[in-house]
Parts: C-alpha cells; sequence; structure tokens
C-alpha cells in the first residue's frame, strides 16, 4: 500500500517540493478555487462583513442561479469546441412563452413550464441542427439566433411587460425549503441538507482517491488533499448554517445542486461525457476512433436549449413578471464564467465545477461592487479585465505546457 500522508508515492516528490510540483501542474483546477476565496475575502473586508450575511448569502445565491444554470450547458457547447450567443435571448423568449401560457391564457403552471422546456429543446436542436449536419459555425449561427429571439420576444409581448405570475409558481426562484422540525427562527432541515451534502461531496472525493490509488494513477499530496477538501466541507456546512439561520435553503439551490450533481456525473462517469471531451479535444480523431460527432454536438446544443429554458423559468418566477429586455447581456456572463472556471477556447478543457466557481466569482464580483457603490461602467469594465485575464492565463498555461 502507498503511504499517502507521506508524499513518497509513486511519481511522487518528497514534502513540501511535491505539493509545489503537483500545484503547478494543476495551477487551472487549483488557481480559480483560490481566486473565489480570495475575491470573497476581498469583498467581505471592503464591505465590513456585509458580503456573508445570510441576508446577502440568499441574494447571491438567487442571483446567479440563472447563471449557473446556463453556464453547465455552455461548458458541454464549450468543451465541444463550439459557443453559444443565443443563450440571454432564448432564456427571454422562453420567459415570455411562460408568462403569455400561465397568465394570459390561464394554463397551469405545471404544464406551462414542461412545455416551455421543450421549447427550450427545441431551440437548441434547431441552431444544434445546422452547427452540426451542415457545419455552419456555431458563432454565426447562434448570433443569428440571439437576434431572431430578442424580435420574437419583442412580438410575443408586444413590447410589454406580462404577468403577475401565481404565487405556486414564484416559488420556484423565491421559495425557501419548508422545516418541518417548527423551531422558531432556524430552519433545521435546511441545516441537515447541507451537512449531508458536504458530507457526502467528501465521501465521493475519498472514494476517487481510493481508487486512483489502487490504480496506481494518483499523484496529489494528501496535504493537498486533506486541504481542499476539509475547506471545501467546512465552508458548505457554515453556509448551510448560517442560511438555516435566516430563512433556511431556497428551491432553486435545490434545483442547481442536482444540475451540478447530474452534469458532474455525467461529464466524468459516463462515456457519453468522456467522448464530447475528446470531440472538442481533436474531432478528426474522435470520429476516426468511431464517435459520432455531428451527433454529439447536436445533443450539446439541445441540452443548452433546455437549460436556457429552464433559466428562462427561474428568471420570469424570481422577476414575477416577463419583460422584452430580459436576458439582455446574459450569454456574456454565462461564457465569461465558463472561460473563468478553466474552461479552454479550443475545447476540450473543463468542468462543471469549475463552470459554477466561475459563476459564482462573477456573481460574488458584480455583488460586491453593487454594495462597495462602484457604478455599473467601472463594474463592466472590471468584469471584462477578469475575462480577458483568464484568457491570457489559458493561452499563457498552455504554452508552458
Amino acid at each position: 500500500m502507498t503511504d499517502t500522508t507521506s508524499g513518497t508515492g509513486p511519481g511522487k516528490a518528497a514534502g513540501g517540493a511535491g505539493a509545489l510540483d503537483f500545484l503547478r501542474k494543476h495551477v487551472r483546477e487549483y488557481g480559480i478555487l483560490i481566486a473565489l476565496v480570495v475575491i470573497m475575502a476581498f469583498f467581505q473586508i471592503a464591505t465590513g462583513g456585509i458580503l456573508l450575511k445570510p441576508v446577502n448569502l440568499t441574494n447571491l445565491i438567487l442571483q446567479n442561479s440563472y447563471i449557473v444554470i446556463m453556464a453547465i450547458g455552455m461548458l458541454l457547447v464549450i468543451v465541444a469546441g463550439h459557443i453559444d450567443l443565443s443563450v440571454g435571448s432564448v432564456m427571454g423568449f422562453v420567459g415570455a412563452v411562460a408568462a403569455v401560457m400561465i397568465v394570459n391564457w390561464g394554463i397551469p403552471w405545471p404544464i406551462a413550464g414542461i412545455l416551455c422546456l421543450g421549447v427550450g429543446a427545441v431551440i437548441g436542436m434547431a441552431q444544434g441542427f445546422w452547427v452540426a449536419y451542415f457545419r455552419i459555425p456555431s458563432f454565426i449561427v447562434t448570433l443569428a439566433g440571439m437576434l431572431v429571439f430578442k424580435g420574437l420576444t419583442l412580438a410575443l409581448l408586444a413590447g410589454q411587460s406580462v404577468g403577475p405570475f401565481p404565487p405556486a409558481f414564484r416559488l420556484i426562484a423565491s421559495g425557501f425549503i419548508a422545516d418541518p422540525f417548527g423551531l422558531d427562527g432556524f430552519n433545521l432541515l435546511s441545516l441537515l441538507i447541507g451537512v449531508a451534502v458536504a458530507a457526502g461531496l467528501l465521501a465521493l472525493a475519498v472514494r476517487a482517491r481510493r481508487q486512483h490509488e489502487a490504480a496506481g494513477v494518483e499523484d496529489e499530496p494528501f496535504a493537498l488533499f486533506a486541504a481542499k477538501n476539509g475547506l471545501i466541507f467546512a465552508a458548505l456546512v457554515w453556509m448551510s448554517f448560517l442560511m438555516a439561520d435566516f430563512r433556511g435553503l431556497p428551491n432553486v439551490f435545490i434545483v442547481m445542486a442536482l444540475l451540478i450533481a447530474v452534469y458532474s456525473f455525467l461529464t466524468s462517469k459516463t462515456t457519453i461525457g468522456r467522448r464530447i471531451y475528446a470531440v472538442g479535444g481533436n474531432e478528426k480523431a474522435a470520429m476516426l476512433s468511431g464517435i459520432n460527432a455531428p451527433r454529439l454536438t447536436f445533443l450539446t446544443f439541445a441540452n443548452m436549449g433546455l437549460l436556457a429554458g429552464l433559466a428562462g423559468i427561474v428568471f420570469a418566477a424570481r422577476l414575477n413578471t416577463a419583460t422584452p429586455k430580459a436576458g439582455l447581456g446574459f450569454e456574456l456572463d454565462v461564457i465569461a464564467a465558463v472561460f473563468i472556471g478553466g474552461a479552454s477556447m479550443s475545447g476540450g478543457v473543463g468542468t462543471v465545477i469549475g463552470a459554477v466557481v466561475g459563476a459564482f466569482i462573477m456573481g460574488v464580483m458584480n455583488n460586491g461592487m453593487s454594495i462597495l457603490g462602484i457604478g455599473i461602467d467601472w463594474q463592466q469594465c472590471i468584469k471584462g479585465l477578469v475575462l480577458l485575464a483568464a484568457v491570457i492565463f489559458d493561452v499563457m498555461n498552455k504554452k508552458r505546457g
């Protein structure tokens, strides 16, 4: 058995040198986690502790839920070597469809929600069809889609906002998990869910490490492994406690957690996930090995449309209305989140967790700068510079590798 505590197993240097060497080789993975911690610490100090107050943590999750949902879908598109510029417009259009169905036509919201998810998926299929089977660049197809669905949203809403939605529909984005324990001022169920999620992630990490050790491919020093996963466990439990002391976990947080779990499993443990990475890394080689690259490309765009539809429902439920300008510029935040989270411009590289962390980096920056009273003009400049720095880092990291 390899002594994982000594750092002297196969392929490892001893002591701190091994840890530093490992960090240099995995700077992309660890860099975004360190960046998130540093940015949160900076704004926590700069805002006088406001950033991590329970009410602001809740707002942070609610404000970034639709960005996180779309970033998960965008990750697969970018990993496959493409891009989707239409997600913001598709999100706004699906929200408008939901408003017309529920408010104007009186369709029950569960049925309307399912139909809206179908609309998003069909839109993704339509765009993916041209990209996958006619080899039209995704930039052009989705740029056209962005313009088309902006226009259709204006036409569908007749240039006016439509709302309000039924209270039950609004609970999708503004509701909180009910606590059956009935404690006064404390949501015990939310804390238990947070502890269970943190413990589950820790157990999965330990299991994966043991499997790697058994296969002889584990090279992460135990000290780094323990520090990283211990920090994640403590952060999740602490944040769950803070939110349980306020109103509990939002409903949309559960939706996000399920999506993260499902797509993390899909990308890392399934054949289709590995094939998407293969197509993005080298499409010709993937096709020569028997992978149906056009079909996978089609599916990634269909999935992107589905998740954009879900984000549209969440956004409309949070605003309690559908507006012609819904989703304006959201595609930029989604794409930036994926690249900041470690995805490569050339495809084949990126993780779901990285995309989610990237989304929260953008969210914390938006939230922190707003609390500090920084104008939207400077906010846009700073976000643009952060995105540029992430892309430059990716390019330099490739050259060094």
